[in-house]
Formats: C-alpha cells, sequence, structure tokens
C-alpha cells in the first residue's frame, strides 16, 4: 500500500490542528502548497512566523497590534466613558468597521466554555474590573451563543458582586444578530443595528 512521505503526513498533521480543517481537507492544502514554488513556500514559512515575531497583545485591551499600546487605545480622540467587551480581535475589527463605535474594547480572546476546560483564569476577564473607574456603560459583545451569554451573565455577576459601580449600565449587544451567529461574520449595516438596539441587562 502506498504511504505519503513523512514530510507529509506531519504537515498535513499540523493543518488538521486549525479550527474547521479535518483531514481531507488538510491533505488537500499540503498538496496545494506541494505544487508551489519554493519561492513562495519560503514568503508563506515567512509570513506564518511574522504573525508571532511582528506583533504583540496590547496591554490595555488585549487586542492584537504592531506596537503597545494599540492605536486604538493610544488615540486620545475615544470615548472613555463606553467600553465594548468582545470575545475575540476578530469581533472588534468587525465593530469598528460598522464605524458605529467610538468607545473602548477589552478583548477576553474566548469565552467560558466549562466542556473543553476553559473557565474565567483562561481568558482576559478578571482584569475587567480594574477599568471601569471612568466608564459610564458596559457593552457585553460577546457572541450570541450558549458560551458567550454564560460569559456575559459571568461579567455582569462580577461586576455587581463587586459593588464598586453601583451606577454603571451594563448592555448586551442586541438586535441584528441571529442566535448562534459569530460577530466576525456580520455585516457593517448588522453590527450597526445590533450595536444601536443594544439593551440593559
Amino acid at each position: 500500500m502506498a504511504k505519503l512521505p513523512r514530510a507529509v503526513n506531519r504537515l498535513i498533521e499540523q493543518f488538521e490542528h486549525l479550527p474547521g480543517i479535518g483531514p481531507k481537507s488538510a491533505q488537500r492544502l499540503v498538496f496545494y502548497l506541494l505544487h508551489n514554488p519554493e519561492e513562495q513556500i519560503n514568503e508563506f514559512a515567512q509570513r506564518l512566523r511574522a504573525i508571532k515575531t511582528e506583533t504583540v497583545l496590547c496591554s490595555v485591551c488585549h487586542n492584537v497590534a504592531e506596537q503597545d499600546p494599540c492605536d486604538i487605545c493610544a488615540d486620545e480622540g475615544r470615548d472613555d466613558s463606553l467600553l465594548c467587551v468582545v470575545e475575540r480581535p476578530l469581533d472588534l475589527i468587525a465593530i469598528e468597521n460598522s464605524d458605529k463605535f467610538q468607545g473602548r474594547y477589552h478583548v477576553l480572546h474566548g469565552s467560558i466554555d466549562p466542556l473543553n476546560n476553559i473557565g474565567p483564569e483562561q481568558l482576559f476577564l478578571l482584569d475587567i474590573k480594574n477599568k471601569l473607574d471612568k466608564v459610564e456603560e458596559l457593552i457585553l459583545a460577546t457572541n450570541p451563543t450558549m458560551e458567550g451569554e454564560a460569559t456575559a451573565l459571568y461579567i455582569k455577576e462580577m461586576i455587581n458582586k463587586s459593588g464598586k459601580y453601583p451606577s454603571l449600565q451594563i448592555t448586551r449587544i442586541g438586535h441584528g444578530l441571529p442566535i448562534g451567529a459569530d460577530i466576525e461574520y456580520a455585516d457593517g449595516v448588522t453590527l450597526a443595528r445590533a450595536l444601536e438596539g443594544r439593551r440593559k441587562l
């Protein structure tokens, strides 16, 4: 029985670790790359390394950026009274592209998911409390999934239990996003309506 070269098998295994990539898709990707000129493969490898060597996590909002603090956190024109909590950097980009939000952000890098052993300690969640002194409205823009809803409720309860911010308005991103959808895939109009239709939590 014919066997694939070890180098090919190893790369297929690496692609299988990526979200949404099964064995067949991984094989197709590897054989696509295999037939590309060596110069293109070298450039691909350089770009792959660059996402680690040429990016940082913003120490303020935890967004992926080229410098710390990121451009948004460094922008003095942003509204400090609004803080929007999102699950991932792609969600932040999607909301920014709606051109309807001029506040600050906090990126969690995931959501609470007990089935996959992801709790508050595995996320940038517990430090939200340190950012609320100037905030009048906290917008919980986690995805409308079971995990996103659980994360939003956890944040709300965490802040309420602290008792430090009785006048803080906590809102949940509203109309426009279907249940089960991810924010990063929504268009600008849908996100604009979702931001405008946010509700008190």
